[in-house]
């Protein structure tokens, strides 16, 4: 989604599992870059044991997310004709939320799909067509493509509509705009929403430029930082709240929380939230390697390490190397398919990742440009709308620094911390900007 909602694709050529193939003198200048990049390694390699999978740890293993408060929320469904907005990450337990609701004796007539689809099955920007669920025949209406908002006669008959789908707490990435749409035709049609709220793994912080309106898309839609630190609960109520619906209008929404949750917990995803986003360690390197999506750097796609390894066939002085390639539901025709693109490999980066290390860094986003920036077009139309802005595109070609790229954030972030505050469901970090 967007695992970015570009079109683009995956490849591997090696894996490399040891923090030495990310060079340390990366571009011209020599010795002058060591210390920065070395500090930046040696934080990296903090970071625990490199394991891939989706594990929980034990701080979390007590968090119980909207969608396992039955107790909550199903006296709410009783002689309700259903209408669910889900994904491959809504579990109740090992269990889908549709097939427990149907097994419970709920009347749940219409499925709608975000990107990536109802089971999970599609790739980025891939087409996502409607259809029948083959496992419970109940029919699927697609929310990406061409009717990426829920018309009338897609609601027809509905009496209450269910949101229930893992955001990973992105500006651009694409669920939290799905969540808009359905909010607004809700509103339009008098139908009542309960979003089931799930923990945020970038909840911790608030981080990155904040969008303007004139650059809104489906890959940001509000005016909030790329990272935005709250729960797709507690930004569905700031939506709501704000008027940011077209028209101004308000949804009757129902939030249902999590228990055992706030602000610091570290959480994992149990279940990756797209095929291009396939563990923790991608999740917690997306904020920063998202914004490649508008360059001419491959972030991996079309190989084992999407969104964990950055690249340019011309990107020569780089240590790690790697070849994308088709990969059915998850990469078709990557960028650079079939060329070997040279660059720097993040998966010696562990998933335990420590609280103040998982922030938003344009470190490598400087270097790249340096290297390559002068000579290619580095940039594509799209590296706005990520950034919110053409902000960040000029103060790159400008030569500013990543300090002075970051302080130009504070006022505005300063400014959302205190809208945020309205809207929070569960206690709270310390109002802190990363990076100040």
């Amino acid at each position: 989604m967007f695992c970015c909602s570009c079109s683009k694709k995956l490849k591997k050529l090696k894996k490399v599992n040891d923090i030495s193939h990310i060079p340390l003198a990366p571009f011209k200048g020599g010795m002058r870059f060591w210390k920065p990049i070395a500090v930046l390694i040696s934080i990296f390699i903090t970071l625990g044991n490199d394991d891939d999978s989706f594990a929980q740890d034990t701080a979390q293993k007590s968090v119980i997310v909207g969608a396992e408060q039955t107790s909550l929320y199903f006296s709410l469904l009783t002689e309700k004709r259903i209408g669910v907005v889900a994904n491959q990450t809504s579990l109740i337990g090992n269990v889908h939320l549709v097939d427990s609701l149907i097994n419970t004796g709920f009347e749940v007539i219409k499925v709608f799909a975000p990107e990536h689809g109802f089971r999970g099955e599609s790739g980025a920007g891939e087409e996502i067509e409607n259809g029948m669920d083959k496992k419970t025949g109940i029919p699927v209406i697609s929310l990406y493509g061409n009717n990426k908002k829920p018309n009338a006669d897609n609601l027809k008959d509905i009496g209450l509509m269910i949101f229930d789908i893992q955001d990973v707490g992105v500006r651009f990435y694409t669920y939290i705009s799905t969540l808009t749409y359905v909010m607004e035709s809700c509103a339009e049609n008098n139908i009542p929403l309960i979003v089931l709220d799930r923990p945020n793994p970038h909840g911790d912080y608030v981080d990155g430029p904040v969008l303007k309106p004139e650059f809104a898309s489906f890959v940001g839609m509000h005016p909030v930082p790329v990272v935005y630190g709250m729960t797709i609960g507690e930004y569905a109520m700031m939506v709501n709240g704000e008027r940011w619906l077209k028209d101004s209008v308000q949804c009757d929404l129902t939030v249902i929380q999590c228990k055992n949750y706030n602000h610091i917990t570290r959480y994992m995803l149990p279940v990756p939230p797209s095929p291009n986003l396939p563990n923790n360690r991608a999740i917690q390197l997306y904020p920063s390697l998202c914004f490649f999506e508008g360059t001419i750097i491959s972030v991996g796609r079309g190989t084992d390490y999407p969104f964990q390894v950055i690249g340019h066939p011309d990107f020569l002085i780089g240590s790690y190397s790697f070849v994308p390639k088709d990969i059915p539901g998850k990469a078709m025709d990557p960028p650079y398919e079939g060329i070997t693109c040279f660059g720097h490999s993040f998966t010696g980066i562990t998933e335990d990742v420590q609280d103040t290390i998982r922030k938003l860094k344009l470190f490598y986003l400087l270097e790249m440009y340096k290297v390559l920036g002068q000579s290619q077009d580095f940039f594509n139309s799209f590296f706005d709308k990520l950034a919110g802005s053409d902000q960040l595109r000029k103060q790159i070609v400008e030569g500013l620094n990543e300090d002075e790229i970051r302080k130009s954030w504070v006022k505005e972030i300063s400014a959302f911390l205190v809208l945020r505050k309205k809207y929070l469901l569960y206690p709270d970090f310390s109002d802190k900007i990363s990076g100040q």
